[in-house]
This record gives C-alpha cells, sequence and structure tokens, in this order.
C-alpha cells in the first residue's frame, strides 16, 4: 500500500467518525422538534432542505441515466432514507428507544453478511463477529447506561429489525453506483426521490407541516441541522467513507452512534452518565478495533 493510499485510508476513517458523531446528536435535535411536529414532517422538511442544499453544491440538474441506474439510485433512496427513517422512527412509537439503539447497532454485521454474500472483496472472518459481539455488549451498556430495562414489544423490535436491514441493504447497493457518478449528484439523486416518497406519507398523516413553530430560534436551528448536516452533508461524506475504507469497516462506525448520543443528551439535555455507560464506549471502541484489525488482515493475505 503506498503513503497515498495511507492517507486515503485514514482520511476515509476520519470521514466515518465525523458523520456517525453528527448523526449522534441528530437525536437530540429531533427529539426537540417532536414538540412541534409528528416523524413524518421532520423527515420531510429536512429532506428538502437537504435536497435544495446538494441543488446547489452539485451545480446543474443532471439528466436522468438508463432506467436500470435510475431504479437502482430509486432502491438506494428507498432503503437508505425513507424505509430506514420511517421504521426507526414508527419503531419508537411502539417499543422502548433502548431496544431500538441495540437492534439499529447490529446494522454493521447485517451489512457484513450482505457484503459476504453479494461482493467480491469483503469477506467475513472471525475478528468480524468478535467485533461485533464485543461493540454490541459495549452498546448493550451505554444504551441501558446504568438503568436495565428491557421490555420485549414484537411490533416495535421487528419494526427496529427491518431498519437495520434497510440500511444494510442500502450499504451494499451504495458500493455499486458510487463508482458510477459523481457522489454529489448521487446523493441529490438518493435525496430528491426521498422527497417523493416520503411527501405522501406525511400527506396522509397530519398533513404538510407549517412553517410557524420555526419561528423559535432553536427550533430552526434543529431543523436546519438535520437537513444540512445531518442529510445533506454526512451522506455526501459517508459515501466518500466508504469508497475509500469499504462498506464494512465504515459501517463499523454506527457501533459509536448509541455512545455519541449519550454524550450529547449529557451535554445539551443534562442527563446523566453512569459507569456502565463509560465502559460500555471502551468495549465499543474495541470491538471496533478488532474489526477493523479482522478488515487490514484481509488486505494483506
Amino acid at each position: 500500500m503506498t503513503k497515498l493510499d495511507t492517507q486515503k485510508k485514514a482520511a476515509g476513517h476520519l470521514l466515518a467518525l465525523f458523520t456517525i458523531t453528527i448523526w449522534g446528536t441528530t437525536f437530540v435535535a429531533t427529539k426537540t422538534l417532536l414538540g412541534a411536529y409528528d416523524a413524518l414532517q421532520i423527515m420531510l422538511m429536512r429532506f428538502v432542505i437537504a435536497w435544495v442544499v446538494l441543488l446547489f453544491l452539485a451545480g446543474k440538474p443532471q439528466r436522468p441515466g438508463n432506467l436500470r441506474n435510475e431504479l437502482g439510485i430509486f432502491a438506494l433512496s428507498l432503503s437508505g432514507v425513507t424505509l430506514y427513517y420511517y421504521f426507526e422512527n414508527t419503531a419508537l412509537t411502539y417499543t422502548l428507544a433502548s431496544n431500538v439503539s441495540i437492534i439499529l447497532a447490529a446494522a454493521p454485521i447485517f451489512t457484513a453478511i450482505l457484503a459476504h454474500l453479494f461482493t467480491g472483496d469483503e469477506k467475513m472472518g472471525l475478528g468480524t463477529w468478535a467485533g461485533f459481539f464485543i461493540a454490541i455488549t459495549g452498546v448493550a451498556l451505554v444504551v441501558f447506561n446504568g438503568a436495565y430495562v428491557l421490555k420485549l414489544n414484537p411490533l416495535g423490535d421487528m419494526l427496529s429489525l427491518l431498519a437495520a436491514l434497510s440500511w444494510a441493504v442500502y450499504s451494499v447497493l451504495l458500493k455499486k453506483y458510487i463508482r458510477l457518478y459523481d457522489n454529489m449528484i448521487l446523493t441529490r439523486k438518493m435525496v430528491f426521490y426521498a422527497v417523493l416518497l416520503t411527501a405522501p406519507l406525511a400527506l396522509g398523516g397530519k398533513g404538510l407541516p407549517s412553517l410557524l413553530p420555526l419561528r423559535e430560534p432553536s427550533l430552526l436551528f434543529c431543523l436546519l441541522f438535520l437537513g444540512v448536516l445531518g442529510s445533506a452533508v454526512c451522506y455526501v461524506l459517508w459515501n466518500v467513507a466508504i469508497k475509500r475504507i469499504g462498506v464494512v469497516n465504515t459501517n463499523n462506525y454506527i457501533y459509536l452512534n448509541p455512545f455519541v448520543t449519550m454524550v450529547a443528551a449529557a451535554v445539551v439535555l443534562h442527563e446523566p452518565v453512569t459507569g456502565a455507560g463509560a465502559i460500555g464506549a471502551v468495549l465499543i471502541v474495541g470491538g471496533i478495533l478488532v474489526a477493523e484489525y479482522q478488515g487490514r488482515r484481509r488486505e494483506h493475505v
């Protein structure tokens, strides 16, 4: 591996870490907005903002590609944007947030399994499973954060599982399309389809969101944070990370999501952090390192 390749991989890890840090904090912004809007209205507004931002960043709209590729991008948007957020937000109305967080943290292992089956260069090994079990133990400690309550709810937990599987499908599909399209244009197309898919769902719920609550500066800031950073910028950076370090290594950073949320909730919402949460953070990092070591061994074989 050349020095340039090493630098690109290091940048990929930093981009994945930055992205998951932002995504971990979006929970706090969403929780604030839920006081004025329902989940579908928030989704629609953040996707519209993201599309407008990407429209400026990516320049002139590109003509649609061939039908097969457009259907592939539609599938990306459906799995990794609309269905993922819809399943996740709906699950939160049926089951505990702790259940949702733990099940969603299984997305990396689902991704690894699909990548093993459908890609030729990202095969699983014992290190992948070892990293998963170490990290998922840490995730459980962080999510519970000293309050060990677990109540099963079949519907809510199944929706959480579907969200994790949707993200895994998106991640594996993405590997093909980031090689065919400019990253900005690809992300803009995905977000545009997400707007088209989410609008009917929002209309079927509480209807189109009113802009009047956004006169409150904190709500406006939270929405812009979700739309500009959480959707437009982070999806672009996540795609770059996948291109540089692979689907499996990038998705391993999802294990950090509950930890970032815990820290953000402690800072913004003043929720306490216990010793169990701190131990869980160490285990999460350890699990990522074990899985990453497995990936590096594959590269040198």
